[in-house]
């Protein structure tokens, strides 16, 4: 689920390959800002799928002339993103 909050963009409930295609649409919609920010405390599940939902969000801001980053990432997308060596490559608040 994804809410625009304010300055923030308030991602919920699971990231995984299920409801992938679903959070890349809503949050590539949510995209208003020059700098936007997603904010993942409220996600609650993930698994490899959420990276690619992140990379993708950060692929249609890019394509709107604007920037995409995430906050609060949950541990298990931090380990995912380390295990296949894009730690580096999430964008990070």
């Amino acid at each position: 689920m994804i809410s625009a909050n304010g300055e923030r963009i308030q991602v919920s409930g699971a990231m995984t390959l299920a409801n992938a295609n679903a959070l890349l649409e809503a949050g590539s919609a949510a995209l208003s800002k020059p700098d936007n920010v997603f904010d993942l405390s409220a996600v609650d599940d993930v698994d490899s799928s959420g990276l690619t939902v992140v990379f993708g969000w950060v692929r249609a801001a890019e394509r709107k002339g604007q920037k995409a980053r995430i906050t609060n990432p949950p541990h298990d997308l931090l380990s995912l993103a380390e295990l296949y060596g894009v730690t580096e490559l999430l964008p990070l608040a």
